[in-house]
Parts: C-alpha cells; structure tokens; sequence
C-alpha cells in the first residue's frame, strides 16, 4: 500500500477551525488527501458529525487570479436550490495564516463518479442516459439567470472570447518552459479570428466534463457538480466546446477521450448529436463559430495544463507526477486546436 500523502497543515489545527467555524461540526477523526485534482488539494474530512470536502489554495507562489477557491464558494452558494444541484458550501476562510493558505469546507455527497468517458461498467441505455443527463445539465446551467443569482458581477459582459484568449495567453507566456511553436500558431490564430461578440451571457462552469460531476449511485442523474473555480460570466458555447473536446481527445495516455472508440455501439451520442440536442433544450438554431469554439477550447486546456507543468516544476502541484505527464500533452493539444479550425462551418 502506498503511504499516505503528507498534509501540509496540522489536522490539529484544522480540527479546532472547523469546531469553532462550522455549525455542527464535532469530533474530527481522519484527514486524507484526495489523489486526483491538479488544481486545488482537495481533501476528505471525517468526523463524528460526518464528511466534508476540504479544497484550498495550493502552498506557494501562484499565478495572478489563478485558484480562487472564493469565487468556488461564492458559486456554490449562490446555485443553492438551483436546478444545478452543488455540493452545500459551509465556510469560506480567506485567511491563509490558520492552515497556510485560503480555503473552504462544502458537504460530502454520495454517489458515483466516472472517471472514464466510456462507462465501461453500463449498458447501453444507462450510458445514453449519463449522457443526456450532462446534456440537459449544462442546458439547464446556461438558461439560469446570473442577475437572480446574485451573480451578475461574477464577470465582465462581453467580448468573452477576446477576453479569455488575451487571459490564457497571458497566461500561457507566465508558465512557459519551452518553445511549443503549434501553440504559437494557435494562439496567432485565435487573435485573428475572433467572431463578432453576439451579445450571449452566461453562467459558465468551465471545465464541465463528466468526471466533474456525482452521479446519483442508481440512476442518471446528477447529484452534484464538482470544481467551479474556472466559473465565470461568458460565452455558452465555450462550455459547449470545452466538453466537445472529449469526443476528439484520444482513449489512452494522458486522456481519457473518445477518439477511436465505437460510440455507436456504447449508446454514446455522436458529437453532432449531443450538440443537437443542447440545441434543442435552448431553442437554438444552431451553433455559431463552432470551429472556433473548438479551436479555442484545446487552446485554453492546453494553457491550463502548461500551468499545471510549471507548478509540478516549481514542486507546488497538487500531483506532481501526474502535472508533469499532463504537461507533456500541450503540443498535442494545440495540434488538434489548429486541425478543429481548418473544419468547416456548421
């Protein structure tokens, strides 16, 4: 058995926080790092008063606006009762002196999560349902209003695109460790393609894929989504896209995508027909600058996961190891935003 991650605060500490800062809370009993998650350490809290999630700022200097664990509690609050069902958001602490950085606790939440996009473990009919399930999540996500949720400064209106494409290559710039010249020629790309601004605002999570999400242990429904720190007020479509990305990104190494297996015969709808069926949900027509959407969406993944590299480096990644192996995906990434840009219009 593999030893058991070192904490980089004293439980402690964090039993007398808790005690004092969260209604109900007695009896801490054991503390254990979770091992997936590049981003925020996320940590299971076991008490006799029951189970928390514990995710904080990771130890060291970090990037400008990167890992904001308040916005991540400020959503979850604010969808409280919302047709996106969040995990229950108990306390914020902004203080970084008690356990060395800010962080917050939110209820535990049983179910099931699926780390591979296949479900090798369903039928066909449950695995359509998984899916339609993700499908009229995000539909129903896009549709809430920010304004009713107290959310309608949560970002900047407009020019999302223009926006994140400046953010993430400035980004991209801070955590560089080499020459990647396709991510050159993507983000070259990007700045000279960006599609006219069609006034569409919404609360986006960001990274919504499926092995962000609980499931509900005996059927297809969501119980829970997880990890809202890239959430923000932007485009629709690029929440769209970014999960569009599965179906293109390979099945083996660093991914878990969708490329080369037999959809058909998984009951796992097409790409084209998953966009439809959004489509359908929101009484869209269609969907505008789609290869763009795309282009952009390997573009921000592959500037994400550089950032991940550069913190592996630097020995303040949540996984080491795994930062270092996803890093190596970057150039890939940005080959595969350029060939989404060369495809036609839908």
């Amino acid at each position: 058995m593999a030893p058991a991650t070192p904490l980089p605060f004293a439980p402690e500490d964090l039993d007398k926080l808790l005690t004092q800062s969260v209604a109900g809370f007695r009896g801490l009993e054991s503390v254990v790092k979770f091992a997936t998650g590049q981003s925020n350490p996320t940590f299971l809290v076991k008490a006799r008063s029951g189970r928390y999630v514990l995710r904080m700022k990771p130890l060291g200097a970090l990037l400008k606006s990167a890992h904001a664990v308040d916005r991540e509690f400020r959503v979850l609050r604010a969808l409280k009762g919302s047709r996106v069902p969040v995990p229950e958001a108990l306390w914020l602490c902004e203080d970084p002196g008690p356990l060395g950085a800010a962080f917050y606790v939110m209820n535990y939440v049983e179910g099931r999560i699926f780390w591979d996009p296949a479900l090798p473990d369903l039928d066909v009919a449950q695995r359509a349902a998984i899916y339609d399930a993700m499908n009229e999540g995000l539909a129903a996500l896009h549709d809430l209003d920010p304004e009713a949720l107290d959310l309608g400064d949560y970002g900047k209106p407009g020019s999302y695109f223009a926006r994140q494409t400046s953010r993430w290559s400035d980004q991209y710039r801070q955590s560089e460790t080499g020459d990647v010249p396709e991510m050159n020629d993507l983000m070259a790309w990007l700045a000279t393609h960006q599609p006219d601004d069609d006034g569409r605002v919404a609360l986006v999570h960001g990274d919504w894929r499926i092995d962000n999400m609980i499931f509900d242990a005996a059927a297809p429904k969501i119980r829970a989504v997880l990890d809202w720190e890239l959430s923000t007020l932007g485009h629709p479509f690029a929440d769209l896209a970014y999960q569009c990305m599965q179906w293109r990104l390979p099945h083996e190494g660093n991914f878990r995508g969708l490329a080369g297996v037999d959809r058909q015969a998984l009951g796992i709808p097409s790409e084209e027909a998953y966009v439809d069926a959004y489509c359908r949900r929101r009484g869209l027509s269609g969907i505008s600058a789609w290869p763009f959407c795309l282009a952009f969406s390997f573009f921000r993944l592959a500037a994400i996961l550089q950032g991940v590299k550069k913190r592996a480096l630097m020995g303040n990644a949540s996984n080491p190891e795994r930062g270092l192996q996803m890093g190596s995906s970057v150039p890939l990434l940005a080959r595969m935003g350029l060939e989404a840009s060369t495809e036609a219009q839908r």
